[in-house]
This record gives structure tokens, C-alpha cells and sequence, in this order.
């Protein structure tokens, strides 16, 4: 390799002609009583078509700090995306804040306020005089129609600005998002077009990777970057370009990313933006093969985490806990003799719990876990962290040692990503055995 590095790659960040901030208002979220899963939705959606996200801020329910957060955000940005503080109760003061901004008035729109009136009286509750607030837009604003509540949204444009507010509950924001604003940001002239592709990688090192394509990233061309985004066990490469025409860029990146490929295939899971567990499922269903899973140190974490992906059912058939050494025997079939030998967190006792379980539950594969998570129950031989996983799959079981820190939940955490990564590649390794 020509021009190694040691280091990991400085960044080339790209910019957009049209950049963007979200600020997300609300006391709840700066205290932590709720997590602002809006921002990440909203940046996503935004990146997708060609505006690149350059501040997300959290800020309270009060008027200097939006106040503040506006001038900021509009000498930096074209478009200032706003959630929250348009509810009927005092603390909410987005509305007031933003009229005073803008040195405007208020006005009760018809239309609102008769979608307010028909959504009480299908409900049966009075109409209070809060409740008629929630039809008051500002004088210089563009109704935003929220058919998924009773706060409206709105848009304003000034000063080469767009601004769009929209209520925090995030089903009312999505709908805002998907039917007014991002129509209308689509319309607008001067866009870049922005293409994405990620590349998930596992079972090798940030560094490692860098070092690996080191020559493709040096020969990226100045409106192409490579970003590195990593996880416990994993990470997601992503390639990111800025021009006029989305149709070359697109063709840019599939380039690159054979390229990329043909350097680090081994380590590839997937080439769509998803979970490595989702990429995993897909490559389950793809082979038309099953897996259960018999879990003891994880306790049912890597069940959860494939059932959370929607559609599992095509590939995994349940999972067993087994906790103590007696549902070992019992559930997963585990000679006691292997336990009374060699210990509940052993290489033999694993891979019994992973035989067994393909056994039983009559799958292609089975993932099995048995270890000390913490932060008590270590010993010399097996300190905190010690985890054994072993696969069992069509041709043969495979077991590995595994050391994870002290932390319980980090121990828990690596064993189910490390579990998916091996089973991952005796997939692909007995896909080409066992077509």
C-alpha cells in the first residue's frame, strides 16, 4: 500500500449550496424527561434531498434563549427547521416569541380554528378559550395545515430565510414534514443535489480501516468525502457527494464503492443504511435459513434486537434464556457432567447451549452466550467480561473467547453485536458449502 497512515483520515467536509438548522424547544428535553428523537429524523429527511444539516440546538421554553437561537441560526443558515412550544399552556411560547421577532401580529385563522372545533366535538370535550389559541398564526406566516393535531404549522420567509415551525409531537411533526415542508423545500431553486451511500463494515477496526483505503480516500475528488461512523464491533462507511447532477454523483459513489469492496470485502454486511442486526436478518432470508437463539449472560438481548427489525419472523425462530444451570440441562439439553466439569462459562458449555438449541428448536443456525456481564461474580480464570459465544450451523460449531470490560451493559452490548458478526460470517462461509 502506497502512502500509509497511521492516522485516521482528516475529514473533507462538503457544503451544500442550502444548509439548515434544527432547533428542537422544550424544558422536557434539556432535563432529559424526554429524548429528542426528532432532530435525527427531521436531518435525515432533509439530507436526502440536497440540504445539509449544520447545527441541531436544544434550547428551553423561553423567549431569550429562542430569541438568541434565531439570530444565530439566521446569519449561518437558509433554513431553520423549529419543534415545540406551540401547545395552549403558558409555557409554551414559541408563538409570542416569534411574533415579537419578526415584529408582527397574531391572527386566529378560520380554518384552523374549525379543525380545532370539529376534533373537540367528535371527542365531546369543550372548546376552552386555550384551546382556540391553537388556532392564532402569525400575521406574516403561511399556514402549515396539521391535519394529525390541532397545533398548525407555519412558514415564514424573511430576510432570505425560511423558516418553518412546526409542533414537537413527533407523529404531527412527521406529517408536517413529509405533506408541506419538504415539498416545499423541494421547490426551492438553488438546491445542490446531495447523494449518500453507506457501507457497513464489522469485525475490523476503525484505524485498521482507515489504513486499508488509505489510496481510495486520497483519490477521492474534492466534492466526494468518506466518513467513518463507528459502533461497538462495527463501522458504517459513508460516502457523500455535492454537485448539480444526482444521477453522475450516484454513479461517482457505485464506483467508488466497488472499490471499496474489492479492498475490504471480507469485512462488508451490507451496502444499505440499516442496522447490522436488519442486515443480518436480510442475509438469513436471502439463504432461506433459520436461527434461535439460547441466551445466558445477554439475557435475551440479542433476541430483542433481531425482533425489533420488522419481519424477523422469516428467519428467526425464538429464542431461549437460560439463566441458570438448570434450564441449561433442561431447555438446551446440557450434559451436567459438562458443567459440573468445566463451568457454566466454558467453551464446552457453549457450545452444548448452541447444538442444543439448534436441536430443539430445529433451526439451520443457533447463537449461544454464557458469560459474567458484572459487576460481581468474577474469578481468576474468568474475570468480569469473560464471554464465550459459539454458533452452530450447518456444517459445524464454532466457539470464541471474548474479554469486554467491566461495564454490564458494554458487556452485553459487544456480545450481541460480536455474536452477529460471527454468525455472519459462518453464513456466508457455509452459503458457498451449502447453497
Amino acid at each position: 500500500m502506497s502512502n500509509p497512515r497511521y492516522l485516521l483520515p482528516t475529514p473533507q467536509y462538503l457544503h451544500p449550496s442550502m444548509q439548515a438548522e434544527i432547533i428542537t424547544i422544550g424544558d422536557e428535553i434539556l432535563i432529559g424527561q424526554i429524548v429528542d428523537t426528532n432532530s435525527a429524523w427531521m436531518a435525515q429527511q432533509l439530507v436526502r434531498i440536497g440540504i445539509s444539516v449544520k447545527q441541531i440546538s436544544s434550547i428551553a421554553d423561553r423567549a431569550e434563549e429562542i430569541r438568541n437561537a434565531l439570530l444565530l441560526a439566521s446569519k449561518n443558515v437558509d433554513v431553520i427547521l423549529i419543534t415545540g412550544g406551540l401547545g395552549p399552556t403558558n409555557d409554551d411560547v414559541t408563538k409570542v416569541t416569534l411574533a415579537s421577532y419578526f415584529g408582527v401580529g397574531m391572527h386566529i385563522d378560520e380554518s384552523v380554528l374549525h379543525h380545532v372545533e370539529h376534533i373537540f366535538s367528535r371527542t365531546n370535550k369543550p372548546l376552552l378559550p386555550q384551546n382556540r389559541k391553537q388556532a392564532e398564526v402569525l400575521d406574516n406566516a403561511e399556514v402549515l395545515f396539521n391535519k394529525s393535531g390541532t397545533a398548525p404549522g407555519m412558514y415564514i420567509s424573511h430576510q432570505g430565510c425560511h423558516y418553518f415551525i412546526m409542533p414537537g409531537v413527533p407523529t404531527e411533526m412527521i406529517y408536517l414534514m413529509e405533506n408541506e415542508v419538504l415539498p416545499r423545500l423541494q421547490a426551492l431553486p438553488g438546491r445542490d443535489a446531495l447523494v449518500n451511500k453507506s457501507i457497513l463494515t464489522a469485525g475490523i477496526g476503525e484505524s485498521f480501516l482507515a489504513l486499508q483505503l488509505a489510496d481510495i480516500e486520497n483519490s477521492l475528488p474534492p466534492h466526494i468525502r468518506l466518513a467513518y461512523l463507528p459502533a461497538f464491533g462495527q463501522v458504517r462507511l459513508r460516502l457523500s457527494a455535492v454537485g448539480k447532477n444526482g444521477d453522475e454523483l450516484a454513479k461517482e459513489l457505485n464506483s467508488y464503492t466497488r472499490r471499496i469492496k474489492e479492498c475490504v470485502d471480507e469485512h462488508i454486511f451490507s451496502e444499505d443504511d440499516v442496522p447490522l442486526e436488519a442486515a443480518l436478518l436480510a442475509f438469513l432470508k436471502a439463504n432461506k435459513a433459520k436461527v434461535c437463539t439460547a441466551e445466558s449472560c445477554t439475557g435475551g438481548h440479542i433476541a430483542q434486537m433481531l425482533t425489533h427489525i420488522a419481519g424477523s419472523s422469516a428467519a428467526f425462530e425464538g429464542g431461549v434464556v437460560a439463566y441458570t444451570n438448570a434450564l441449561k440441562q433442561q431447555l438446551l439439553q446440557v450434559d451436567a457432567t459438562i458443567l459440573e466439569r468445566y463451568g457454566a462459562v466454558s467453551e464446552q458449555t457453549v457450545r452444548a447451549m448452541a447444538t442444543g438449541a439448534k436441536k430443539q428448536m430445529k433451526t439451520d443456525y443457533a447463537i449461544a452466550t454464557t458469560g459474567i456481564a458484572g459487576p460481581d461474580g468474577g474469578t481468576e480464570a474468568n474475570p468480569v467480561g469473560t464471554v464465550w459465544i459459539a454458533i452452530a450451523g450447518k456444517t459445524k460449531t464454532i466457539a470464541k473467547r471474548f474479554q469486554f470490560g467491566q461495564r454490564r451493559w458494554g458487556v452485553i452490548e459487544r456480545a450481541s453485536i460480536n455474536a452477529f458478526i460471527l454468525l455472519f460470517r459462518l453464513l456466508r462461509e457455509e452459503s458457498v458449502l451449502c447453497p
